[in-house]
């Protein structure tokens, strides 16, 4: 039997989900797991308070970049942010293939594709004020901010606290009351 917290839990990881697939869905195809990941990761900026110093400007749009030379999202990603804002803000997807494209990233997706990139991404973004994302086993225990897990054929999500908080990101209640909590961040030289 479930606990009136896991039931409310349940309910609005569905409804986030519900949402998510709204923005993507033409109620003809069914919704892909890269469509559900990018309607989440649209969702997340409304959700995160970045430092001021993050933005150069109050105009300047939440970038959401995507590490790697392949797009998991086939393009559905630029589909679901086009012509929306995220906290007042326009949002931009960027296509970055090297740490030194991560300049004026403010959500960083990387895909199972590019683990072996991880450490050296998740090391150079530490500190900077960047949502790391990614989809690998122990992607939030290795120090990302959020990492995808699938559960019963659903996308769920875990967030790292302790990674937020290191990369000076506000992550709203609403958003971690959906997620499973994970704590620590290894030490990186």
């Amino acid at each position: 039997m479930l606990s009136a917290r896991s039931k409310a839990r349940q309910v609005a990881l569905g409804a986030l989900i519900v949402v998510a697939c709204g923005i993507v869905a033409s109620g003809q195809a069914p919704v892909g797991e890269y469509e559900v990941k990018a309607a989440f990761l649209f969702n997340f900026a409304k959700f995160v308070e970045w430092p001021p110093e993050a933005f150069a400007n109050a105009s300047e749009p939440v970038r959401l970049c995507v590490f790697g030379d392949e797009d998991p999202f086939d393009h559905s990603l630029e589909r679901v942010v086009e012509g929306k804002t995220a906290n007042g803000r326009p949002m931009q997807v960027v296509h970055v293939h090297s740490t030194k494209d991560l300049k004026g990233c403010h959500i960083l997706f990387i895909s199972w594709m590019e683990e072996k990139q991880t450490d050296a991404l998740l090391r150079t973004t530490r500190g900077a004020g960047i949502l790391t994302v990614g989809e690998t086993d122990n992607f939030a225990r290795d120090g990302g901010v959020i990492n995808f897990v699938l559960q019963q054929n659903r996308v769920a999500f875990e967030i790292n606290v302790d990674a937020a908080e290191q990369n000076n990101l506000k992550i709203s209640s609403k958003l971690l009351s959906l997620a499973r909590i994970v704590h620590g961040v290894p030490e990186r030289n």
